[in-house]
């Protein structure tokens, strides 16, 4: 009777956890984390019924790959850290030899951190193209009260971080919309830019796009020179919008004439539309209260909703 209640206990201490609410990134990923348990859970329950617990090793395998998978987290070591804005960071991680992650445009990956004990998870967009070989890179803006961010702030070079997906993306096909706008808040500007550059990398691709990027500030737009040359193509526009700023005049004159203080409203997003040369798709990034204003401010310019992808 002993060992059966052993035996018991063994298999209880193999039963998969069913995820908290915290560890869910609600970023609607196919598989969710809450897919993957159940998967586990009916694993689980078969192996019991049959009393066979290499049933249970197949999961065991893939993690120990290097390779993103969306069921599985896999390990990744940071090669190296920089600060962007007092908030905002890049991270660059290694991928073995010059493997890429083979990511589709727009498409996200989770993040598992442990803060005081707790799983939390959280959706992030690889700002390296999606051919990138040999590394990827991931734009982090941290929260003072942010449970991810307290575990993002202690990383350091050489420090291995869990990663699982890809999930989502935007199904773009070279010349399928004669012109993008991109409407992207903060870091929203993620998703927008392998699909910028997978456009400026294709000279058979002759979309035209603008890109509207909302900052606080001018010291806290990122990445201005990777912008500044994608501004150089024939086909590509920038617009920003400083929510902060009150004037224009200590800007560089380079920034001036396509740079707009106050925030992004109603009529300056009708302005930007009726300058698109023809009625343009919309990609939308950004907090979900800024997603809904801008939904709001394009139907109000004319935009229909299936004109819209919002990440």
């Amino acid at each position: 009777l002993q060992t059966m209640s052993e035996n018991e206990d063994d298999w209880l201490a193999l039963k998969p956890q069913e995820p908290s609410p915290s560890q869910c990134c609600g970023s609607g990923c196919k598989p969710c984390i809450y897919d993957v348990y159940e998967k586990e859970l009916a694993q689980w329950e078969r192996a019991k019924a049959k009393r066979d617990k290499s049933l249970l090793m197949e999961k065991k395998e893939q993690s120990n790959n290097s390779e993103l998978n969306p069921d599985t987290f896999t390990a990744f070591n940071i090669s190296s850290v920089e600060q962007l804005t007092e908030d905002t960071y890049q991270y660059k991680f290694e991928l073995p030899g010059n493997s890429s992650l083979r990511l589709s445009l727009g498409q996200h990956i989770v993040l598992r951190g442990m803060v005081n004990g707790l799983e939390v998870q959280r959706a992030y967009t690889p700002i390296s193209p999606g051919n990138a070989e040999g590394y990827f890179e991931v734009l982090v803006k941290c929260y003072e009260a942010g449970l991810m961010s307290q575990y993002i702030k202690t990383w350091k070079k050489g420090d291995m971080v869990f990663w699982r997906g890809p999930f989502g993306g935007f199904p773009y096909r070279p010349n399928k919309h004669g012109e993008l706008l991109m409407l992207a808040s903060g870091t929203g500007l993620a998703p927008m830019l392998p699909i910028l550059q997978s456009i400026t990398n294709d000279e058979e691709d002759e979309t035209f796009v603008t890109l509207v990027g909302c900052f606080h500030t001018f010291d806290r737009i990122y990445l201005k020179p990777l912008l500044q040359d994608l501004a150089r193509y024939w086909n590509i526009r920038i617009f920003y919008v400083l929510s902060q700023e009150t004037s224009l005049e200590k800007l560089p004159w380079s920034y001036q004439e396509n740079t707009y203080t106050g925030r992004l409203n109603e009529d300056l997003v009708k302005t930007i539309v009726n300058s698109c040369r023809r009625k343009p798709f919309v990609l939308i990034c950004g907090s979900s209260a800024f997603s809904e204003d801008m939904s709001r401010y394009l139907k109000a310019a004319g935009i229909e909703e299936n004109s819209c992808f919002v990440f």
